[in-house]
C-alpha cells in the first residue's frame, strides 16, 4: 500500500458551539428516570471519579475531568457509498489544537488507522498526551481477520498518531472531579443502554443541545456488536447493503466502552452516540446493544461536555451508517 500521509490539520476546518451545561446533580435526576423505564436496577449518583488507570478500567488517565470537550471528525460520508482514502487524521494534532495544548486525555469511537493494518478497522481509542506532546497509546483496533472472518484487537503503538474518515472523541484533561457514575442490570425495555441515556436528555432539555461522554462496561452479559469487513469495493447506498458488508458478532463481557453522545446535530452535522469497546480477550467493535437482557450488568462513568468542535465536516452528507 502506498504511503499516505495524515491530513495538515491546521489547513482542516474547524466548527465551535458551546453545549447547555446542566448539574451532574440535575442529570443525575434526568439520567435516573430515563434507565428505570429500560431497566430493572438502577442507580445513578454525582461521585468523584475513580482512577481511571486501574487496570479494572483501563484508560491512559484518572480522570474525566478538565475542560471536557467532544471532537467530531470526518464522518461517514467518507466512507460510504466508497471509501476516500485521503481522509485520515492526525488525531493528537487534532486534540492539542482543539484544547490549546496541555495535558490530554482522549477517548472515543472511530475508524482505525488503516494503513497500520493494510486493511479497514475498528478504532477504539484512548490516548494520553502529556504537556510536552508525548503520545501514550492505550488504543485498539478490530478487524475481520482471514477465512473465518474472526474479530482480532490489536493494539496501537504509541508512535501511531492517526485515525482514518470518521471520530467520535471524547477529550478532557484527565483529571480528577466529580462525574456521573451509573449502574444497571436486568434490561426490561428496547432501547440499548446509551440510547436510553441519549433519549431521557432529549426528551427533558429538548431544543437545548447536551453532550455526554466518558466510557462503560459491561460487566455482565454479551452485546450485540459490528467490526467493518474491509473497504468495500463497490458502492454502499443504503442500510441493507451496509448491514451485509459489516461483520457482526456476539461479544462477551468484560467489554470496556468509550465513546460520546449528544441530543442533537446542532446544525454540525454530527453523530448523535458512537461507542466502541476493547476487552482483555480478542473481542472488541461497535457496540450495539447487549443480548442478554436478564443477566446484564452496566458500570458507567460520563461527564457532560463544555463544547462541541467539529473538524472537516463532510460538504455532502447522507444519514445512513450512523447507529
Amino acid at each position: 500500500m502506498a504511503t499516505i500521509s495524515a491530513l495538515n490539520t491546521s489547513e482542516l476546518l474547524y466548527e465551535e458551539k458551546q453545549l447547555y451545561q446542566p448539574s451532574l446533580e440535575e442529570l443525575k435526576e434526568v439520567i435516573h428516570s430515563a434507565l428505570v423505564k429500560n431497566f430493572e436496577n438502577v442507580t445513578v449518583e454525582v461521585t468523584n471519579c475513580p482512577d481511571m488507570k486501574k487496570p479494572e478500567y483501563g484508560l491512559m488517565d484518572s480522570g474525566l475531568g478538565g475542560s471536557p470537550t467532544l471532537v467530531e471528525l470526518g464522518g461517514p460520508p467518507y466512507l460510504l457509498p466508497l471509501v476516500q482514502r485521503e481522509k485520515l487524521y492526525n488525531v493528537k494534532e487534532i486534540c492539542q489544537k482543539t484544547m490549546g495544548g496541555g495535558k490530554i486525555l482522549a477517548v472515543g469511537a472511530g475508524a482505525g488507522p488503516y494503513p497500520l493494518r493494510s486493511s479497514n478497522c475498528e478504532g477504539i481509542y484512548n490516548m494520553s498526551i502529556s504537556a510536552d506532546g508525548q503520545l501514550k497509546n492505550g488504543s485498539y483496533t478490530a478487524k475481520v481477520s482471514g477465512l473465518e472472518e474472526s474479530c482480532v484487537l490489536e493494539a496501537i503503538p504509541d508512535s501511531e498518531p492517526r485515525c482514518a474518515l470518521l471520530l467520535n472523541l471524547f477529550v478532557c484533561r484527565g483529571e480528577p472531579g466529580q462525574v456521573l457514575k451509573i449502574t444497571c442490570k436486568k434490561r426490561t425495555g428496547h432501547l440499548n443502554f446509551i440510547e436510553c441515556i441519549r433519549q431521557g436528555l432529549l426528551q427533558k432539555y429538548q431544543d437545548k443541545c447536551v453532550g455526554m461522554g466518558g466510557m462503560f462496561k459491561i460487566n455482565q452479559g454479551k452485546a450485540h456488536q459490528h467490526v467493518m469487513r474491509d473497504f468495500s469495493k463497490t458502492p454502499i447506498v443504503d442500510e441493507h447493503q451496509l448491514n451485509q458488508w459489516l461483520k457482526f458478532y456476539e461479544m462477551p463481557a468484560t467489554l470496556t466502552a468509550v465513546g460520546t453522545l449528544i441530543t442533537h446535530e446542532n446544525d454540525l452535522d454530527l453523530r448523535l452516540q458512537h461507542f466502541h469497546s476493547f476487552s482483555s480477550s480478542n473481542w472488541g467493535g461497535h457496540y450495539h446493544f447487549d443480548t442478554t437482557p436478564e443477566i446484564v450488568e452496566y458500570e458507567a462513568y460520563l461527564n457532560v461536555a463544555e463544547r462541541v468542535v467539529r473538524v472537516d465536516k463532510p460538504v455532502e452528507t447522507h444519514k445512513f451508517g450512523r447507529d
